[in-house]
């Protein structure tokens, strides 16, 4: 299932870059910047004709480097397939809906849903998933980290939403397996300050 192939594309990785509402040049740019610094887990969120372009790019360009792209903000069947065809190698979703969980596992694609509570968690792993990505972080906390570890031992959880180089080892250190880094890539100093992270 899903987890199997997100586990393959994250590998070790602790960052997940998302490089979102840039224009198309930029996020290639800012892409290649992070594969070169070693963070390869790079997600483009495509709610839109212009995030399905940088997308679309992003992904050929991970292509002739050998690094698969993810797409982001997947909420519907609909937007599983444009991702597909723009080449996105996984989706993320904010939230967990199965229906788009398995649309996007039918078109080869992991999914890695949003969850903020224990009902959403158990949501995805009765729907076959062990991958999640808790949103909004900072907003959950910390505690909230290291309390699901509690029942959900298994669980390997993407702290997404106000994560940055200064408050993602914190992240980690609670229980996260991986912090995805969006609106912090704005600063040209994040990306070799997570890159410490890999």
């Amino acid at each position: 299932m899903s987890d199997q192939g997100l586990d393959g594309l994250f590998g070790d990785q602790r960052v997940l870059a998302i490089l979102r509402g840039m224009p198309v040049d930029t996020t290639v740019e800012l892409a290649t910047r992070a594969w070169d610094l070693g963070v390869t887990a790079v997600e483009v969120p495509a709610r839109d004709p212009d995030g399905l372009e940088a997308l679309r790019a992003t992904a050929r360009a991970g292509a002739d480097r050998g690094h698969p792209v993810g797409a982001g903000t997947v909420i519907s069947p609909g937007q599983v397939r444009a991702v597909a065809a723009a080449g996105a190698a996984f989706t993320v979703a904010p939230g967990f809906d199965a229906e788009v969980m398995a649309a996007s596992e039918a078109a080869g694609m992991p999914h890695l849903p949003g969850v903020a509570t224990p009902t959403d968690v158990q949501g995805v792993v009765r729907a076959g998933g062990h991958w999640v990505k808790a949103f909004p972080a900072t907003s959950l906390g910390t505690a909230w980290f290291r309390a699901l570890r509690g029942p959900f031992p298994e669980l390997r959880v993407v702290a997404t939403g106000g994560m940055d180089a200064h408050n993602a080892r914190e992240y980690l250190g609670a229980g996260a397996r991986m912090v995805a880094v969006g609106t912090a890539l704005a600063d040209p100093e994040q990306i070799p300050l997570l890159a410490g992270l890999v």
